[in-house]
């Protein structure tokens, strides 16, 4: 089955790209929905602003391709700023998402001690049974880079959750769609199992 990497121009591809030719997935990086149409499997990864990204994703009908493959039932991978803009809303400069998943990406609040962005490795916690986990053990480390976190409307999508000022959503889940705020593709064996999970499912 052939994977779709959906390149919006929203950070650079070339880590996921690298991860997937090391567990030899048969995988297209495409801006154009046409391109990724016969795919079976999506991965939205990105980095970067959530308004900017929008309005990529609008011009070039790759918003109504992710809002088709998501009613499709065609799973989909949600990576860092592809977690955050699959929901409705994100703070940062009040873009209007996907609205893939009922929710808002929020900002960090400043407190004593914390840095904003987010940055480096972080445990995560989980606190549901989910495929993508499978193989990798709880309370493993994942490499993080933001400033915004995803915050869905219902708990029940929570997978699982870390610690930063505050308890947030790192993962989360609606029907085909699994969304992660870390970058598996920079988190060493385990972002790779997970990947594998995704491929493999």
């Amino acid at each position: 089955m052939k994977i779709g990497v959906v390149d919006y121009k929203a950070g650079n591809l070339k880590s996921v790209e690298t991860a997937l030719k090391y567990l030899k997935a048969n995988f297209i990086i495409s801006g154009n929905s046409r391109d990724l149409a016969g795919c079976g499997k999506i991965i939205f990864p990105g980095v970067g602003e959530a308004l900017s990204a929008m309005n990529v994703l609008n011009k070039s009908g790759l918003a109504a391709f992710m809002k088709n493959s998501f009613a499709s039932d065609i799973p989909i991978l949600g990576i860092c700023l592809g977690s955050q803009i699959v929901l409705d809303t994100s703070d940062e400069n009040n873009a209007v998402c996907l609205g893939l998943v009922p929710g808002r990406a929020v900002r960090f609040t400043k407190t004593s001690g914390l840095k904003i962005p987010h940055m480096g490795w972080n445990q995560v916690e989980i606190i549901r049974d989910h495929y993508i986990f499978n193989g990798v053990p709880d309370n493993s480390s994942f490499y993080f880079v933001h400033s915004y976190y995803p915050a869905p409307q219902s708990s029940n999508d929570v997978v699982a959750v870390t610690e930063y000022g505050k308890t947030f959503s790192s993962v989360f889940t609606s029907r085909n769609l699994v969304a992660v705020q870390f970058h598996p593709e920079k988190s060493g064996e385990t972002g790779l199992q997970m990947l594998l999970n995704f491929i493999k499912h």
